[in-house]
């Protein structure tokens, strides 16, 4: 579930699985919301994106596309997704430390068949995890695992490209973000690993991220913040409600500010309570879903 973009700039928090099928034709209605003032006046969008799709998604049309050409600036979590090799040297800086114990250790007994198979789909010898910290290795596993959606048909980097000729701004960058996962207590960072090995083990889920971000299913969207690593509550503390809180205060000081932004990021930020449409809520816009 997480992971396997994030290697390439994407959210921490994504929809894209292991080992997905394709999913149905769109149903063209992806999370998105209008954000007016108590007085309302339009001020900004909100939309919920996935950082992989498989070729061929059509998601660009309708409320979408008339929000793009109306918006005068684009946020999103990550403001340079192309600089792909910043990204990996900024990984890299974190990602290693001397003294770890082999991987195969970091894990349950069971899942090491698992662990031993999808390292072998990755160019990082035994040894070499070993000086890797388990947060860093989860995510190396997690980008090796093979699956039809991929980090190129993402949507935030589709909207990088529209908003190519207007400003572009970012909530955390790619090394607050690599950070969140680097402060895990070991104990989480272990939770993390073995959700991702789990994934890869080809445990059933009930539908395609790819079709449930399509559909716009809130229901089905809730669910998902709440299984794999996220079923840690720490680890859904620091990768989903902190962030959610640190980026409503920059959300309304954008909002008060005289363009009007389309605020996009993963669209397991923007449902349930702690969501950012119900933190916007709180604070006293009116938040109109659009279809």
């Amino acid at each position: 579930m997480i992971g396997r973009t994030f290697l390439a700039g994407a959210a921490a928090l994504m929809l894209a699985a292991c080992g997905e099928a394709p999913p149905p034709p769109p149903a063209d209605n992806p999370l998105l919301w209008e954000i007016a003032s108590a007085d309302g006046q339009v001020e900004g969008w909100l939309f919920g994106t996935i950082h992989a799709l498989p070729d061929g998604v059509v998601w660009q049309t309708g409320a979408v596309d008339d929000v793009i050409n109306a918006a005068d600036y684009l946020v999103l979590e990550v403001a340079d997704l192309q600089d792909s090799s910043a990204i990996q040297q900024t990984f890299a800086g974190l990602a290693r430390s001397p003294g770890l114990p082999s991987l195969e250790y970091r894990v349950d007994p069971a899942q090491r068949p698992v662990l031993a198979k999808l390292s072998d789909e990755t160019p990082y010898s035994p040894e070499e995890f070993r000086q890797i910290e388990t947060w860093a290795a989860a995510l190396i596993l997690a980008n090796a695992i093979r699956t039809d959606a991929d980090p190129t048909n993402g949507v935030d980097r589709a909207l990088q490209r529209l908003f190519a000729d207007r400003r572009i701004e970012e909530f955390e960058g790619a090394e607050r973000q690599f950070a969140i996962f680097d402060a895990l207590a070991e104990s989480d960072q272990r939770a993390v690993l073995s959700a991702v090995l789990e994934e890869a083990g080809g445990t059933e889920r009930s539908g395609s991220p790819a079709a449930i971000w399509l559909s716009g299913d809130i229901a089905a969207l809730e669910a998902e913040t709440a299984r794999g690593m996220l079923a840690d509550p720490e680890v859904a503390d620091a990768l989903l409600t902190r962030r959610n809180l640190a980026w409503i205060g920059q959300t309304v000081d954008l909002l008060e500010g005289p363009q009007r932004p389309l605020i996009a990021v993963g669209a397991a930020h923007l449902v349930g309570p702690e969501g950012l449409v119900a933190l916007l809520q709180a604070q006293g816009f009116t938040v109109r879903r659009l279809r």
